[in-house]
Parts: C-alpha cells; sequence; structure tokens
C-alpha cells in the first residue's frame, strides 16, 4: 500500500492526512474497525464524547503503541463553559485509556457560551499536557475569525462537511491563509457521491473507485479526510489514495458539482 503523509499543524505537531471516522460506529462493529484500521496502518483515528464510542475505542487501541497514533476527540456542545469542558476531557481520556489526546475539537459551537471561556478551558488543558493541539468543527468563516481572535493557542484545525457537492472554497481559503488544517467528515456524501456520473466517469478514466476519487480530490484540496468505513475492503480501499493525482482540467468537473 502506497506510503500516507502527515500535514503540519499550526502548532508544529503533525496529524495524518487519512485518519477513520468512527461516527455512528459502535459496540463490536466499533472495535473491529479500528483494530482492522491500526493493523492496516492507520494512524489517525477521530471519535468525540457525542459518538458514544469511546470505551471501544480505548479497548482497541489498548493493544497497540499508543505513540503511533494521533487520536482526536471533540467536547460536545452543552459542555462548554470552562469547568465542564475540564470534566468532559478527563472522562474522554478515561474512556479511551490514554492521558492525552493529539487533537481536541470543540464539536459545535454554542452562541450561549462566550467563545473565549471555552478556548480558556482548552488552553488549560495544553498546558496540563492533556492536550496536545486545540480546534474546532462545523465553524464558519465568521466563527474562525472569533476563535482566532479570543484563543491565546494556536487553532490548528477546523472540521467541517466536505466533500464534492459541499464545496465551501471561502472557507477553504480563510483556513489555509491562516494555517488552519481542514479536516474533511463525510467526504464520500455519506455514500451519496460514489453513484455521481460525473465521479463515476472520471474514476473508470483513472481505473480508481468512485470513493477514492472522492478521497483524492480531498487531498488535493489540502484537506484531512477521515472517512467512516466497517470492512477491511474499504479500510484497504481508502489507504490506495496515494502516489497518483488528479489532472486539474478533472479536478475542475469535480469542483462543478457543488451545490453548497
Amino acid at each position: 500500500m502506497s506510503a500516507q503523509y502527515d500535514l503540519e499543524l499550526s502548532d508544529s505537531h503533525k496529524i495524518p492526512v487519512l485518519g477513520l471516522g468512527t461516527w455512528r460506529l459502535s459496540g463490536s462493529e466499533c472495535k473491529y474497525a479500528v483494530t482492522k484500521a491500526l493493523e492496516l496502518g492507520y494512524r489517525h483515528i477521530d471519535t468525540a464524547e457525542m459518538y458514544g464510542n469511546q470505551l471501544e475505542i480505548g479497548e482497541a487501541i489498548g493493544d497497540f503503541d499508543r505513540s503511533r497514533i494521533f487520536l482526536t476527540s471533540k467536547v460536545w456542545s452543552n459542555h462548554l463553559h470552562y469547568d465542564d469542558v475540564l470534566r468532559t476531557c478527563d472522562e474522554t481520556l478515561r474512556d479511551l485509556g490514554t492521558s492525552y489526546l493529539d487533537l481536541y475539537l470543540i464539536h459545535w459551537p454554542n452562541p450561549s457560551v462566550p467563545l473565549k471561556e471555552t478556548f480558556k478551558a482548552l488552553e488549560e488543558l495544553v498546558t496540563r499536557g492533556k492536550v496536545r493541539s486545540v480546534g474546532v468543527s462545523n465553524f464558519s468563516t465568521n466563527l474562525m475569525r472569533e476563535a482566532l481572535r479570543v484563543s491565546k493557542i494556536p487553532v490548528t484545525v477546523n472540521q467541517v462537511k466536505f466533500h464534492p457537492s459541499s464545496y465551501d472554497s471561502e472557507l477553504l481559503e480563510f483556513c489555509n491563509s491562516n494555517k488552519i488544517v481542514v479536516t474533511a467528515y463525510s467526504p464520500l456524501g455519506r455514500g451519496n457521491l460514489v453513484r455521481d456520473r460525473t465521479i463515476v466517469e472520471i474514476a473508470n478514466k483513472y481505473n480508481r473507485t468512485p470513493a477514492q476519487i472522492c478521497l483524492r480530490w480531498c487531498l488535493q484540496k489540502s484537506t484531512v479526510v477521515i472517512p467512516k468505513s466497517r470492512s477491511e475492503e474499504h479500510l484497504k480501499e481508502n489507504m490506495e489514495i496515494f502516489g497518483w493525482e488528479i489532472s486539474e482540467e478533472d479536478m475542475r468537473r469535480i469542483d462543478s458539482l457543488s451545490r453548497s
């Protein structure tokens, strides 16, 4: 399988560009997917307090070298007050069976809680060594500006829905210009894009699968991708997105699919 690579975050830590998303994975199915992914060579696992699967993920990663795993979790929108962030992070660390997170994100913004208060808690978690990098998820360009204004430490990542039919070029450009890595969740459009006529046509041209075309398109936009996969077959398929490129012309054709 082709070699993966990392992107450098604005705080000098590095994030693997391919990860396993675990939303709607639970129980033995979740533990199997995480275990199999790590066996195959994945180094990035994405979870969240709200997913309800951190215990299973903790069981899975316990059999592997923690220092080789990039572990992301997220604090839910009703836990963004200072004390709640600290408590929730401790619970997440306990469930995952680890002493630190590589990346901790605000899962969704909450207008009733000042961003400054939440980031003060995230800063404290970094100071205590419980979190290495911090970021956000589902933040608009305007909210990103506010986050950058109030945070005393680098806001390294914005995890958003990002795929060929949900392509916010303005947000991507803003993040790139401020050294914020965009992580693409639902990069396959929850499975709908693998049947898109243009995607299928381009996949046939490159002798690739439609899923690989979608993921490769995201990579060429300099994003991180975290597709969810339940089967070993799809986990392997997702790893074969390195070592080849989509042409500029075909990238523009895919860009034109956006309906966002």
